[in-house]
């Protein structure tokens, strides 16, 4: 079943890597107030490739973005950029 998102990642995430950690995440008051019920958090903002199906139907090959924090996971998940196959 499909959840609010208009995709779902439907493979492994590969060729993971972190683009910021703490300071350099800029939007981690945000995510702070809405994860982590007034804790701080470590949130990390990584990027991976995978293949995700969209609601129509549709798979592709994806570059995906997120952030993470430790006992929180992973939250927002975004798709960059599509690969044509």
């Amino acid at each position: 079943m499909m959840s609010k998102r208009k995709f779902e990642i439907i493979s492994k995430i590969t060729e993971i890597e972190t683009i910021a950690v703490v300071k350099s995440v800029r939007e981690r008051h945000r995510l702070n107030r809405m994860y982590a019920q007034g804790r701080l958090a470590r949130w990390r903002k990584l990027k991976g490739f995978a293949w995700v199906r969209y609601q129509n139907g549709v798979e592709v090959w994806a570059e995906v973005h997120w952030f993470e924090a430790h006992g929180i996971g992973r939250q927002e998940e975004k798709v960059k950029r599509e690969f044509p196959q």
